[in-house]
C-alpha cells in the first residue's frame, strides 16, 4: 500500500482491540487521534470492556460496528476472526491487561479479542495497563518477555498516579504517544534491509606503473553506487569499498577510498568481518606492476615491457570465508558468457552472479544502463534492458529472498 510518507498511518487498517481495564477510556482519545492520522479504524471489544466503556462511544469514533461477541445474536451473523486478522495492518490491544496478556502467552482462545490475535498475520502490539505490583510480578514480566521474544511490540507504560491511588509503574501509555510508536513502526516497515550490513564495491582499481602512469579500466562506478544507494534506501548499513570515481556518496552510505587492488582487498576483507554479506560490483585489475618506479619512467626508443604479477583475489577470499553470509558477483563477459560466469559463480562460491555482456547493446562501462542476468545454482533470469538504479533493484529484491 502506498503511503504518503509524512503520514505513515493514512489508509492503514488498525484493529483496536479494548479489555476490561479502567483505561479503556483513554481508547476513545485513541481512535480520535487514529482517525485524525488517516487510519481505519475496527474495534475489537471484550465483555468486561464494555463495562469501562460502551460500543456506542466506540463506533461513533470509528465509524464502524463494535464486534464483541463470536456472532450477533440477532441475526447469527459470524464475526470472522480469521477475516479481522487478514484485514488489519497492525492490531494493537490497548488497554492490554495482565490477564489478557496471560492469555496471549498461553494461547487461550476464549473470546473474539484473543481469536483474532491467535489467527492474526499482521504485526502486534501491546499497550499494558494494569496496578504496579500486578505489572511487577514476575508472571506478568515472563509474559511479556514471551510476547517480546516472539515479536509482538510492547509498548511500555509509565510512571504516575494508578486507579488503586497507588503511585508507580503500570499507566498505559497515553494516547498521543502510541500513535507516534504506530507511525515508527510503519515508517520501518518500508525498509526490509533494516538491521543488516552490507558490503558493495565499485569502481576501479588503479594499479601505478610510475609516479605519473597507472593501469586501470573504463568502470565509472555507477552501477555499484546504485546497488549501495537501493540498498541503504531499504535499511541497510552499508559500506561502500570504493576507487576513483566522481560519483557523489549516496546518502547514508559510508564511502571507505581505495586506489589499487591490494587496498581494496584489505578494506573490503576487513569490512566484510562483521558484515551479513557483500556485493563485488568493482572492476579490479588482476595484475598489477610486480615494481612501481619510484621517478618517471623517461621515453626512449625502444620498447618498454612491465612485468606484471597477480593481484590477490578479493571474491575468492570472501566466498572461502562466508559461511551464512549472502555474497555476490558480477562477471563482465565478451564471449562463452554464461559458461564463463556459471564457472566464476561456483569457483568464488557466490549465492548468485550478475552476467553483464559487452556485446549487448546498452550494457557494460559508463553508460545510465544495464542488461544483466541474474544467475545461480538452480536458475538463470535475463532481464530487459534497465536503468542501472532499476538493476540494483532486482539485485537488492533476490538479496532480500536469500535473507527470508
Amino acid at each position: 500500500m502506498a503511503t504518503n510518507a509524512s503520514r505513515p498511518l493514512e489508509g492503514r487498517h488498525i484493529l483496536l482491540g479494548i479489555t476490561g481495564s479502567i483505561a479503556a477510556y483513554k481508547a476513545a482519545m485513541l481512535c480520535r487521534l487514529l482517525k485524525r492520522e488517516g487510519a481505519e479504524v475496527q474495534v475489537v471489544m471484550t465483555a468486561l470492556a464494555k463495562q469501562f466503556i460502551t460500543p456506542l462511544t466506540m463506533a461513533t469514533l470509528s465509524r464502524r460496528p463494535i464486534l464483541v461477541e463470536f456472532f450477533d445474536p440477532e441475526n447469527g451473523q459470524w464475526n470472522s476472526h480469521v477475516s479481522l486478522g487478514e484485514w488489519a495492518d497492525l492490531m494493537l490491544i490497548a488497554p492490554a491487561t495482565a490477564n489478557t496478556l496471560a492469555k496471549m502467552t498461553a494461547g487461550v482462545a476464549d473470546n473474539l479479542l484473543l481469536t483474532t490475535y491467535l489467527s492474526a498475520r499482521c504485526p502486534v502490539m501491546v499497550a499494558p495497563a494494569m496496578d504496579l505490583d500486578m505489572y511487577a510480578h514476575y508472571t506478568t514480566q515472563r509474559n511479556l518477555k514471551e510476547l517480546k521474544e516472539h515479536g509482538v511490540g510492547i509498548i511500555e507504560p509509565g510512571s504516575g498516579e494508578l486507579a488503586s491511588g497507588l503511585e508507580g509503574k503500570g499507566r498505559m501509555a497515553e494516547p498521543d504517544e502510541i500513535v507516534e510508536q504506530l507511525k515508527a513502526h510503519f515508517a520501518e516497515k518500508k525498509k526490509p534491509l533494516t538491521g543488516k550490513h552490507f558490503v558493495v564495491t565499485a569502481g576501479p582499481t588503479i594499479e601505478p606503473i610510475d609516479p605519473v602512469r597507472f593501469i586501470s579500466n573504463h568502470s565509472s562506478g555507477k552501477m555499484g553506487y546504485a546497488i549501495a544507494e537501493t540498498l541503504a534506501d531499504k535499511g541497510a548499513r552499508v559500506t561502500l569499498v570504493s576507487g576513483r570515481t566522481a560519483l557523489p556518496t549516496p546518502a547514508g552510505v559510508e564511502r571507505v577510498d581505495v586506489l589499487t587492488a591490494e587496498e581494496m582487498y584489505r578494506a573490503t576483507v576487513a569490512a566484510f568481518e562483521e558484515a551479513d554479506g557483500a556485493v563485488m560490483c568493482a572492476a579490479v585489475a588482476d595484475y598489477t606492476p610486480a615494481e612501481v618506479a619510484t621517478e618517471k619512467l623517461k621515453k626512449s626508443d625502444a620498447d618498454l615491457q612491465i612485468p606484471l604479477k597477480r593481484t590477490r583475489d578479493i571474491a575468492a577470499e570472501l566466498g572461502r570465508t562466508k559461511g551464512q553470509k549472502i555474497l555476490v558477483g558480477f562477471a563482465m563477459e565478451t564471449q562463452n558468457e554464461a559458461a564463463n560466469a556459471t564457472q566464476k559463480l561456483t569457483k568464488k562460491n557466490f549465492d548468485f552472479i550478475v552476467l553483464n555482456s559487452l556485446r549487448e547493446a546498452g550494457a557494460g562501462f559508463r553508460g545510465d544502463t544495464n542488461r544483466v542476468t541474474l544467475i545461480d545454482s538452480t536458475s538463470q533470469e535475463e532481464l530487459p534492458l534497465l536503468t542501472k538504479r532499476e538493476v540494483a533493484e532486482r539485485i537488492a529484491q533476490k538479496i532480500e529472498q536469500l535473507l527470508h
